[in-house]
């Protein structure tokens, strides 16, 4: 299934990265755009580990920054950004939380790229992001979202955004259960084996349009 990219979505605090990250150490992948500046670990699970790796494409990031009006600009510009952070081979993981919001315009413009989309409840996703940092999380930035009641609601809108389109392309939320059943929907090699990941009991839910 997987072209040049997949595209990824979902709101601050759906643990969205933890989805990548399982995905992300698949031989299939492009990791060249892979840093330590671009890294986040933290212990809200309960030990210190890497949660956030990889660009992210966001207002107020070193790449992504006017993805939030992305459909005013013309394909081959979106690409041309997706890119810049990638020098090797493989397949490109584009995420972005404003991606919610411009799942219409990804799918008429990348048809046969896979968009993987992770969705946790609004109360869910704030509280993981407070406990994971909230706005002192060093990377991805989420200075532009202000305060508490502007994340909000952002991931209110996101979170309804993202399962209003998924409901209208009939996403089925109960096929996929585990980063091994997302690989091979994606048709990426496994990870090595100390990438394993339950959606349930992350909490979480995946689909893939």
């Amino acid at each position: 299934m997987t072209g040049k990219y997949i595209f990824m979505a979902g709101a601050p605090g759906s643990k969205w990265s933890s989805v990548c990250k399982n995905i992300y150490f698949s031989p299939d992948i492009d990791q060249s755009d892979y840093s330590d500046a671009r890294t986040y670990h933290h212990s809200a699970t309960g030990s210190r580990q890497l949660m956030h790796l990889g660009a992210y494409f966001d207002p107020g990031m070193e790449f992504g920054d006017w993805f939030d009006q992305m459909d005013q600009f013309h394909p081959r510009q979106c690409e041309i950004e997706f890119d810049k952070p990638f020098s090797g081979t493989g397949t490109r993981i584009i995420k972005s939380h404003v991606f919610c919001c411009q799942l219409d315009y990804i799918k008429a413009n990348w048809p046969n790229c896979p968009i993987v989309l992770v969705h946790r409840s609004n109360d869910a996703c704030l509280g993981w992001w407070v406990r994971c940092g909230e706005f002192r999380i060093t990377y991805p930035n989420y200075r532009w979202f202000t305060d508490l009641d502007h994340m909000a609601q952002h991931i209110d809108y996101q979170n309804h955004e993202l399962v209003r389109w998924a409901h209208g392309r009939g996403a089925d939320w109960t096929v996929i259960h585990n980063n091994l059943q997302l690989c091979h929907r994606l048709g990426l090699a496994y990870p090595p084996p100390e990438y394993r990941q339950d959606y349930a009991a992350s909490d979480l839910r995946v689909a893939v349009i």
